[in-house]
């Protein structure tokens, strides 16, 4: 695992624009993991920068998201289908056909979850995933548990969670309780992931995440198994 703090939000998210551009310069037709949230609106920045000055091409990507409000369907100005397509799908020459948001409105959502892991392993697995981390060490929305859990599922959101993200609906109360998030395996099966974390908030979960020992109390502390993540963290 590679560590890297470095001084700006700035900072962080342009690093993690090349690492993400690099990935698909090197490689077309890459598979890209993404996030949602705050952490990752810089970066979204910066490749659609980079897309507009003619130096990266995502017409060949395909990408999948990690997780989904169970309710909320893409013309939800809350989902998380609405939020991508806003802050990055639209702003790229990316096909909209190849990119893929677990369906949080699935009648089955064990099925959709079934689906999305098969999906991924037909596309040969992701190529680089994009992490955020929570204040609670979770990653997508793989909240403290017993164990860890492999596939992609529907899970009941920390309350921790739920206050966090709060700021982004009216009110608490209209904040789903339930999500459908990738698991663990696709993840971890991911050939390169970086995790971005900004705010001086988020150092002492990184440092569980990156120093401390490996748990599903701390979802994100599965990485240090990884052969292959950077984490990079701003303070500001």
């Amino acid at each position: 695992m590679k560590f890297i703090t470095v001084d700006s939000y700035e900072k962080l998210s342009r690093m993690t624009a090349n690492m993400i551009c690099a990935e698909v310069i090197s490689k077309p037709n890459a598979v890209l993991g993404l996030a949602t949230g705050s952490s990752p609106l810089g970066t979204y920045a910066k490749m659609i920068e980079y897309n507009k000055n003619g130096d990266v091409d995502f017409s060949e990507v395909t990408s999948v998201n990690l997780d989904e409000y169970v309710g909320l369907d893409g013309s939800n100005d809350q989902s998380y289908r609405y939020f991508m397509d806003t802050n990055l799908f639209s702003q790229i020459n990316i096909d909209p056909k190849k990119t893929f948001v677990p369906n949080g409105c699935a009648e089955d959502l064990a099925k959709e979850g079934e689906n999305y892991d098969n999906f991924i392993k037909e596309l040969g697995g992701i190529d680089i995933q994009l992490l955020g981390i929570g204040l609670d060490g979770h990653i997508g929305f793989n909240e403290p548990d017993d164990v860890f859990i492999k596939e992609t599922h529907e899970v009941a959101l920390d309350p921790s969670t739920i206050e966090a993200n709060a700021r982004f609906f009216e009110k608490e109360e209209d904040v789903p309780r339930t999500a459908i998030t990738m698991g663990m395996m696709s993840i971890m099966q991911a050939k390169k992931v970086v995790l971005i974390a900004n705010g001086k908030n988020k150092k002492e979960i990184v440092e569980k995440a990156v120093y401390g020992p490996i748990t599903p109390q701390v979802p994100a502390s599965i990485l240090q198994l990884h052969p292959d993540v950077t984490v990079i963290y701003s303070e500001n």
